[in-house]
């Protein structure tokens, strides 16, 4: 590939995509981002007008066209919330499917290098503990959740039918639980809804007793990662994740510790098909990449929480 690239990012006005897009731009990449503004937020990419970026809102279920050559197409396009994807299961699905072929499709007639974001989810209410990408998952094909689980393991395997049949150049990372600034207010993981529960000094709610574990990596540091699968010639999923795990209920009480919040914890019934652990093995990450995270929990959560605090001063509901 050429030292100066065109990177289109599918869903890059969201959380993750937009971080993908700063850094890319900073290293003078020119990127464009496709995005149909369902979970994404304009405000995540304003700041890039006047550089070497183009926006279009596009659904990529539909036909992709790009009237420009292409190296890379980084397939972040879909609802990632539980919140988001059980109000639309079906362009969940519709997304991990039509959308997956849709954005392979342009980068086989580009000759453009694929990259699909997968998800720790493929693994479901996961029976070993941590996970490896060998691991082929616990999931409830017909539960709630079901419809995010099954869209990305049927994205992963088209991507590695593509990957088979056409020779295409394909990477997959399967990305665990991740946090930073640009997350929504509303957005409905864990992590946002206890910030902004204790900066508004609401009750913060656990579901179950909070001994369910997550592994929280930094967004700084999955986005290294991320552009590490890029430029590798490794074409198998690989995990990117932070291997230290911690239950909610830590992980509540940090946030509670760190804003100063007074907020009493509640606990709610857990979700159907919630998790009960998660956490990745990154094995093959640090053998491959080179790869695995170096910011904290709590170095993390600061502008995490300077984030929420800015956002909620000019929200009014």
């Amino acid at each position: 590939m050429s030292t100066k690239r065109t990177i289109l990012i599918t869903g890059g006005a969201g959380f993750i995509g937009s971080h993908l897009a700063a850094n890319l731009l900073d290293g003078g990449d020119r990127v464009i981002v496709m995005d149909n503004l369902l979970t994404g937020d304009i405000r995540n990419i304003s700041s890039f007008v006047g550089r070497d970026f183009l926006f279009v809102k596009h659904d990529v279920t539909q036909y992709i066209v790009v009237d420009e050559p292409i190296d890379c197409v980084l397939h972040f396009a879909s609802p990632a919330s539980p919140a988001d994807y059980l109000q639309h299961p079906i362009h969940t699905l519709k997304v991990g499917a039509l959308g997956t072929h849709k954005a392979l499709g342009l980068a086989k007639d580009q000759g453009a290098r694929f990259l699909l974001a997968s998800t720790s989810e493929v693994y479901g209410d996961p029976q070993i503990n941590p996970q490896e990408e060998s691991y082929w998952g616990h999931v409830n094909p017909i539960g709630p959740r079901g419809v995010y689980d099954e869209a990305k393991r049927f994205a992963e395997a088209m991507t590695m039918a593509y990957n088979r049949s056409h020779s295409l150049a394909t990477r997959i990372v399967r990305i665990f639980n991740t946090y930073g600034p640009r997350m929504r207010l509303r957005d409905g993981r864990a992590i946002p809804n206890f910030i902004t529960q204790a900066l508004r000094g609401e009750p913060i709610t656990l579901y179950g007793d909070g001994s369910q574990t997550r592994s929280f990596t930094f967004v700084d540091d999955l986005v290294h990662g991320i552009l590490a699968l890029l430029d590798s010639d490794e074409c198998e999923p690989v995990n990117l994740g932070n291997p230290e795990e911690v239950t909610i209920r830590t992980m509540a009480e940090a946030v509670l510790e760190l804003t100063g919040s007074s907020s009493e914890l509640i606990e709610e019934p857990l979700p159907i098909d919630d998790p009960k652990v998660r956490c990745p093995d990154i094995t093959r990450a640090r053998k491959i990449l080179g790869w695995e995270p170096t910011v904290t929990l709590r170095e993390g959560l600061v502008p995490t929480i300077e984030w929420f605090h800015s956002q909620l001063d000019g929200d009014d509901t």
